[in-house]
């Protein structure tokens, strides 16, 4: 009898992340059906709240795209926006089915590989979200964790235009000046994930959230992989 396909839901912000994590989709989870549901009117209220500060109604939205995803049948819920993962907490009690932050995955194996983690981000709106999960991680391992974090908007602004090449550059600077500082870096949104095939050999650990969050997903999905 052929094994029935599984399929995801993940929940989009902006379109930009569709695009950011197709490398990942097509390395780790081929053989999942994937419904993307995009609603930009997210991430333009976000950032035009104050940094730190979540508009109640994209709560809301979320906590519905949740539920018409579960509807739908998929098996796993992926949450692909950095600033408002704390939609996926408030929408856990609601849904039956798990509801993942893309940023989770990274942020565990960092709190895990040091306490002194730097967090590496291109939007302002971000900055707090990412930090606030990073320590709710580190109090759920019993870690202690010191963090330090460097934001470069404008490298968001390259990549946005399309411009990889500059965003890369501006990372790869950010990398080398932190890596003598700390026991791990991470990147704190998924569009940073474009940097993975420049990164080569580091002084330090760097997590990508394209990376972890989708290695996660195949695993949530499938049990950890056999080696031999």
């Amino acid at each position: 009898m052929e094994q029935q396909k599984k399929t995801i839901g993940i929940i989009h912000a902006i379109h930009l992340t569709i695009g950011a994590m197709k490398p990942f989709l097509e390395r780790y989870i081929p053989d999942v059906d994937v419904m993307h549901l995009c609603d930009d009117t997210i991430q333009r209220d976000n950032l035009a709240a104050a940094v730190g500060t979540i508009p109640k109604h994209n709560y809301f939205r979320f906590a519905q795209y949740a539920h018409n995803l579960q509807e739908s049948g998929v098996e796993l819920i992926l949450l692909a926006c950095s600033t408002f993962n704390y939609a996926a907490e408030l929408a856990r009690p609601m849904i039956d089915i798990p509801i993942l932050q893309i940023d989770r995955p990274m942020m565990e194996l960092a709190v895990m590989q040091g306490k002194r983690v730097g967090l590496l981000a291109t939007l302002p709106s971000t900055v707090p979200s990412s930090e606030r999960l990073m320590r709710i991680i580190a109090a759920e391992k019993n870690r202690e964790v010191e963090i330090t974090t460097v934001l470069r908007p404008e490298a968001f602004a390259a990549v946005a235009k399309g411009d990889t090449a500059t965003h890369n550059r501006i990372l790869l600077e950010e990398i080398d000046k932190l890596s003598g500082k700390v026991d791990s870096i991470v990147m704190a949104q998924l569009s940073m994930s474009a940097l993975e095939p420049q990164l080569g050999k580091t002084a330090v650990p760097v997590y990508n959230s394209g990376t972890t969050g989708f290695g996660y997903i195949r695993e949530k999905l499938y049990g950890p992989a056999q080696t031999s």
